[in-house]
């Protein structure tokens, strides 16, 4: 059915695949099989998708075609392929949380956001690659081996959400979920030139949180163009009673055309995220960012909140949520974690409560100054822009960075401050392409909304994406094949 001349149906974006879906001249198994042919081309090389499920979608896949024969919709995600991260439970399919621990583990139940992708007509087609339990912000595990960047086969895609950027960079699939705590939504997506979504906390809820109270993880959507994020966020978001931090805002707000006059709207810029170490080729790759988001019609200022505390606030709250989640396993397989998540547990365990309340109080303080420093009434911001990432995807046999431009890095997650500090926030935060440096490696932006703004974020990233088009860069065994 589907016949378009040279183009290929994978190279769609997932709004473009919903409209011919919607309109006949495109099945659901025409699409899926595209796609599985895409996989069983270039899997192999990246290793994005490390457990499939063609017979499930194949399934999935008929049913939507069959709905649409009958004039029916299955929803807003009818037909699409995707893939759910492998921290993501999958009911009745393998989900490993990248452990050998759970090698073989088998979900009686999803999580809510993969119940709510199937509700929505999703077909799934496996599951992502991710990092021991998502520790670290390079996707490799004993399970599964590392997975590789599309632009550069000898370079990391990030994580902990690479296995997804990985997969959609190489147009095997239009859609993957993923999860961010330090930044796993956006630096893979600043590594591999697509769009990576960290909503507000709440936005997407989650009902089995290790601590369903804490503001810094959340679960939300990549894809290669911010309409499609969009399009994935509607699917995702809206309230659920079981979880405490559900925001109560219908996710048709999210509906409507992302175009938007920014004439005015006020934007603080800092080009290494308030005073971090950035390496030199991300600096340079961003030095035009004040410029374009002026022609866009902002108002760009350099400045930046002071978030100095940031750093503490994060590792001693992210320590606390490990020694929640994973203090029990580490007394039962001490053998089979890697040393960071070791390290990560005790560091929860051997913490004095009074250390941690200080640190609550820092924390709220922070959000306060945040609030204040972007509070419009009071000559404030609308929006923050920075670099997504301090370095470029960098080899894969790395485990991670331990120095930058010179400044060493003391842990395995100190590379990531300009992502994790704007976790602390508690802010919705976007990494859009941000263009690439002179031996083709991707770079990304980061903007960041005031609190609970989401669509904005969306709006402003649609701009950008629209002004610059870097996100139409093909990596270059794709553009080489014409795909």
């Amino acid at each position: 059915m589907w016949s378009n001349g040279s183009m290929d149906a994978c190279s769609l974006t997932a709004t473009e695949m919903a409209s011919l879906l919607a309109g006949g001249q495109l099945s659901a198994r025409e699409l899926l099989n595209a796609h599985l042919s895409r996989i069983d081309e270039l899997n192999p090389i990246i290793n994005a998708l490390v457990t499939l499920t063609p017979e499930l979608a194949l399934e999935r896949a008929t049913a939507a075609d069959e709905a649409h024969a009958r004039g029916e919709s299955l929803g807003l995600l009818h037909g699409l392929p995707v893939a759910h991260k492998d921290l993501l439970a999958t009911a009745g399919i393998r989900t490993t949380f990248g452990s050998p621990i759970f090698s073989d583990f088998l979900p009686p139940s999803d999580s809510l956001i993969v119940e709510r992708q199937r509700r929505a007509g999703a077909v799934m087609v496996g599951k992502t690659n991710t990092p021991e339990f998502g520790a670290g912000s390079h996707t490799f595990n004993p399970v599964f081996g590392p997975t590789r960047n599309p632009y550069a086969l000898a370079r990391t895609p990030g994580g902990s959400s690479g296995g997804a950027a990985a997969a959609l960079a190489a147009r095997m699939l239009p859609l993957c979920d993923g999860s961010d705590l330090g930044g796993s939504l956006r630096n893979p997506a600043a590594f591999c030139n697509i769009v990576g979504f960290r909503p507000s906390p709440g936005r997407v809820p989650s009902i089995n949180a290790h601590d369903p109270w804490s503001p810094l993880p959340v679960k939300g959507p990549m894809a290669r163009t911010v309409a499609d994020v969009a399009l994935y966020l509607r699917a995702m978001a809206g309230p659920d009673p079981r979880s405490p931090v559900s925001i109560e805002e219908s996710p048709d707000a999210f509906a409507d055309s992302l175009e938007r006059d920014l004439t005015g709207v006020r934007v603080a810029w800092s080009p290494d995220a308030g005073g971090l170490a950035v390496d030199p080729a991300i600096r340079t790759v961003l030095e035009h960012v004040p410029d374009i988001l002026a022609d866009l019609g902002c108002e760009v200022v350099e400045a930046w909140p002071d978030l100095s505390g940031a750093a503490e606030i994060f590792q001693a709250r992210r320590a606390w949520l490990f020694a929640v989640g994973f203090a029990p396993l580490l007394a039962r397989h001490r053998d089979l974690m890697k040393e960071t998540v070791i390290w990560n547990i005790e560091a929860g365990l051997e913490m004095a409560i009074a250390d941690y309340a200080e640190i609550c109080r820092r924390h709220r303080r922070l959000v306060a100054h945040v609030h204040d420093f972007m509070r419009l009434d009071d000559g404030g911001f609308d929006f923050l822009a920075a670099p997504v990432t301090q370095v470029p995807p960098f080899p894969v046999e790395v485990e991670y960075p331990t120095a930058i431009d010179g400044t060493p890095m003391d842990t395995y997650i100190d590379w990531m401050r300009s992502c994790s500090d704007i976790t602390v926030t508690t802010h919705p935060a976007i990494s859009v392409p941000g263009g690439f440096t002179p031996d083709g490696l991707p770079v990304g932006l980061q903007l960041v909304g005031r609190y609970r703004a989401d669509r904005p974020v969306l709006e402003l990233a649609h701009a950008w994406e629209q002004a610059t088009g870097w996100g139409e860069r093909l990596p270059p065994e794709i553009a080489a094949a014409g795909r």
